[in-house]
């Protein structure tokens, strides 16, 4: 994987979220292939837990709720919580179809300092899914520590699995940029920045791929109508894509 793979998609970056990053992420959540069966959605929902991600973990907390809600009407959701935190801790949950189960679990959790370990969740969705199918994978985080080649091949091989990725990063780490899009480019799925300022904008952005991993493209575009906001602004745009 070379440097210019990484950054040519990439354009120049502000201090804040821009409109035109929200819109091309929803577009590429857009272009994923639609689900073909009728089983219920399963979306691994993965977060970084070191020090500097309380804030943002006690969000997602309040946030996964409306992601069991809008998918209820699409036959449901099923959900793994993965984290990692600490020196070399990992867990994952197991499937729960329940908000008030995860919310429960994710409320337990208290974030530690250490290192990251993407590598570890992107292994652990390529298990899953060789056991049964995954339709989606989110990963929250700020920034990467790791062989970004390593990441790039594990991200390659869950694209040729059909598992997208969708990255959602806090803060503007330019290193850590480069190799997150790259993840969510080889697996088939769409990276967007976020900040502490824009607890709506993530509530709504993880709720279009939860739709997504429920019901597919067709169900995000109705979504899209119900919520308006940004996600209304991708389902005006499909046409033209």
């Amino acid at each position: 994987m070379t440097k210019a793979s990484y950054t040519k998609d990439r354009k120049d970056i502000g201090k804040s979220v821009s409109q035109d990053e929200v819109d091309s992420f929803l577009r590429k959540v857009a272009a994923t292939p639609a689900r073909t069966n009728d089983r219920q959605g399963r979306l691994l929902f993965a977060m970084d837990a070191t020090a500097s991600r309380e804030p943002t973990w006690d969000r997602a907390s309040d946030i996964q709720v409306s992601m069991f809600n809008e998918t209820a009407d699409l036959g449901g959701l099923s959900v793994q919580l993965c984290f990692y935190r600490g020196f070399h801790e990992f867990e994952a949950s197991a499937w729960c179809d329940r908000s008030d189960v995860l919310l429960r679990r994710m409320t337990r959790v208290r974030c530690a300092a250490g290192l990251t370990q993407i590598s570890r969740i992107l292994q652990h969705a390529l298990d899953e899914c060789a056991r049964e199918r995954v339709n989606a994978l989110v990963f929250v985080g700020d920034c990467v520590e790791e062989n970004p080649d390593r990441l790039a091949d594990l991200a390659g091989r869950l694209g040729l699995m059909g598992v997208p990725v969708f990255v959602f990063q806090e803060g503007r780490d330019v290193q850590a940029e480069k190799t997150l899009r790259a993840i969510a480019t080889l697996s088939g799925g769409a990276h967007c920045p976020f900040d502490a300022t824009s607890p709506g904008m993530l509530r709504d952005l993880l709720s279009a791929v939860a739709v997504f991993a429920a019901g597919g493209r067709k169900a995000m575009e109705q979504f899209g109508q119900r919520r308006g906001g940004v996600v209304l602004q991708l389902t005006r745009q499909l046409g033209k894509e």
